[in-house]
């Protein structure tokens, strides 16, 4: 069972949810621009792009990505741009919450690129009980990847006099990051890597190769 169907949403709900926070999502550009709030602007626009990718990939390639990942993909990026605007400081929650949901769309994108070498090729073949491991690890270094993102952002925008799209809270946050980092990666690594097997077939056939089922 996915958690659409646990929720009771069916497909069409799940999209109709999506466009709707796209919507969100397209009103905080708009408003981040009449108000002169261009790191907000500049965070919403980056976030609405990235919830195109789907959109783009179904025209460019013909790949219909599952209506829950797609969902997953825009709550994802809304949370953060959202938690821009306030929730990161007023509860110390939302950050860990954001954290988890992210993470666990990124593990699922480290499960999908490491079955798609292990199916391209003979060479790589990597045992079930040490993917989980993999997916872990990925979602760890992706993590510092972005902490390190955070860093040169506030960087930049104090040298640029404007305001950051995000900030840095100390070492005691980037620890509780990578905490919930984690937590999310194995809750997908446990159960989640289903979502993403629409992918590994897109991605195998987008490499071309000749043994999809294997591994």
């Amino acid at each position: 069972m996915t958690l659409g169907e646990a929720l009771g949403l069916s497909d069409d709900r799940e999209r109709l949810l999506a466009r709707a926070l796209q919507a969100v999502l397209a009103g905080l550009v708009v408003y981040g621009l009449a108000t002169l709030r261009l790191g907000l602007a500049a965070n919403a626009g980056i976030a609405l792009a990235v919830t195109l990718l789907p959109a783009l990939l179904r025209r460019e390639y013909g790949y219909s990505m599952d209506a829950g990942l797609v969902l997953w993909i825009v709550l994802a990026v809304l949370l953060h741009v959202v938690g821009s605007l306030g929730p990161y400081r007023w509860f110390s929650w939302y950050d860990e919450i954001t954290h988890t949901v992210s993470a666990a769309f990124v593990a699922g994108v480290g499960y999908a690129l490491l079955r798609t070498f292990e199916i391209h090729s003979e060479e790589v073949d990597v045992p079930s009980e040490f993917r989980a491991v993999f997916v872990v690890v990925f979602v760890l270094a992706f993590g510092v990847v972005w902490e390190v993102f955070e860093f040169g952002a506030v960087l930049v925008s104090r040298l640029l006099g404007v305001r950051s799209p995000v900030r840095i809270f100390g070492i005691d946050d980037i620890v509780t990051d990578m905490v919930f980092n984690a937590f999310g990666a194995a809750v997908v690594a446990a159960w989640g890597t289903g979502y993403f097997d629409g992918v590994v077939g897109f991605l195998i056939r987008r490499t071309g190769s000749a043994n999809e089922e294997g591994g």
